[in-house]
């Protein structure tokens, strides 16, 4: 069967933007209100992501923020995505997260990631070696998933327990930007979500290499793949693209080696960018949308038919709170479509 729009599970991936004038406990209040309207607009599932030494996203304690959303929802899924393993011991994410699923049922969500969410600095400060190069993660997701594993079963140390957390069935998704984590994903018969928002020219290659790799597993009988995207919508184009420029100086940041807050949009980024800035980051955005309603539409059966997702989850890095909502609102409409 050909899948619809419709057909297609969507949820939000929320930065927890500090904007430019504002704070982190700005940032958390605009988070709740977000995951309450998501909740109520049909959303699936509310992630949130491990970054670090970054003024403008204040999700770094991924954890509590997870905690916050959830005891103020009802029945969306939250969770991460994702917390990146290769910052902390995977007993005390084991922990974490079965004191979440704990508080929580059948609610949480643990996204794993591989890089650091950091740069070299506050990679140190997280008392990790500077020579991590990821290659650990396998074995680091192998002694977590064991001490989720009511059996004992698995690489956790001798005599070591999560509690809680043993015994407790919290699906586990590898997230990825490259194709490591795809093929483990695969051969692991775990779902997989790809970071195509920020990451776009490896989205194809990781799919195939998942899919083609893929070992059904206790957890999944066959692939299953969640798209990220970004996307802003308004009303018109016009104004969908003006606010779009937050997410693009935000991107340029990245590019200039800087980090900052979200800044306000522009009327346009001439003379803001160079045309080396801009072919860089435009390239960037093939998996990021800025329009009105019905070209996010035509734009997401596109990528449908290129990807055959199995979800979407959704950035929208979005300056001023109340569009961000409306932007969220009108993406929850044209995807229940029939």
């Amino acid at each position: 069967m050909v899948k619809q729009l419709h057909d297609i599970p969507f949820s939000v991936l929320d930065l927890a933007p500090i904007r430019e004038g504002g704070t982190a406990a700005d940032s958390f209040h605009n988070t709740l209100d977000l995951a309450r309207h998501a909740e109520e607009w049909g959303y699936h599932r509310y992630w949130l992501a491990e970054h670090h030494n970054m003024p403008g996203i204040a999700s770094s304690a991924t954890s509590l923020v997870i905690g916050h959303v959830a005891g103020g929802t009802k029945s969306i899924r939250v969770g991460s995505g994702g917390i990146m393993l290769s910052n902390h011991a995977p007993l005390v994410i084991a922990e974490q997260f079965g004191t979440l699923e704990s508080l929580y049922p059948g609610r949480i969500d643990l996204g794993l990631g591989r890089a650091p969410g950091s740069d070299q600095a506050a990679a140190r400060a997280l008392r990790r070696g500077l020579g991590s190069d990821g290659s650990e993660f396998p074995e680091q997701l192998s002694e977590l998933r064991a001490y989720f594993d009511a059996n004992g079963a698995g690489g956790r140390p001798l005599g070591v327990r999560a509690v809680p957390g043993e015994g407790l069935n919290i699906p586990i998704w590898l997230l990825g930007s490259s194709g490591f984590s795809a093929q483990l994903a695969g051969q692991l018969g775990l779902p997989f979500a790809f970071a195509s928002h920020f990451a776009p020219d490896y989205l194809l290659p990781a799919l195939h290499l998942y899919r083609s790799s893929f070992k059904p597993s206790s957890v999944l009988d066959k692939p299953h793949v969640m798209i990220g995207l970004g996307i802003t919508a308004a009303d018109t184009v016009e104004e969908a693209r003006r606010l779009a420029t937050s997410q693009q100086q935000q991107f340029l940041n990245i590019i200039r080696g800087r980090t900052g807050k979200l800044q306000p949009p522009v009327d346009s980024l001439d003379g803001i960018w160079t045309p080396q800035e801009k072919s860089m980051l435009l390239s960037k955005q093939q998996y990021s949308i800025a329009g009105d309603p019905s070209l996010i539409k035509e734009r997401l059966l596109e990528i449908l038919e290129e990807t055959a997702a199995d979800e979407w989850i959704i950035a929208s890095q979005i300056y001023d709170h109340s569009a961000r909502l409306h932007s969220y609102k009108l993406v929850s409409e044209l995807l229940q479509e029939k």
